[in-house]
């Protein structure tokens, strides 16, 4: 599913999977606007969804 466009509206930049727990492909950097208290939404919803995950195995 696309899910978030360019900020023309034009191109797809986010992508994810809906039958996966957490799947999300990006063509932006993310990681230009975390820092280390301070990450990116991106960042911290996998490593929440790291955590729910490692509690179910």
């Amino acid at each position: 599913m696309f899910s978030g466009l360019s900020p023309d509206g034009v191109l797809p930049e986010t992508v994810e999977r809906e039958d996966h727990p957490w799947f999300i492909g990006v063509q932006y950097h993310p990681e230009l606007k975390s820092r280390p208290f301070a990450p990116h939404p991106l960042f911290a919803g996998f490593i929440e969804a790291a955590l729910v995950q490692s509690r179910l195995v």
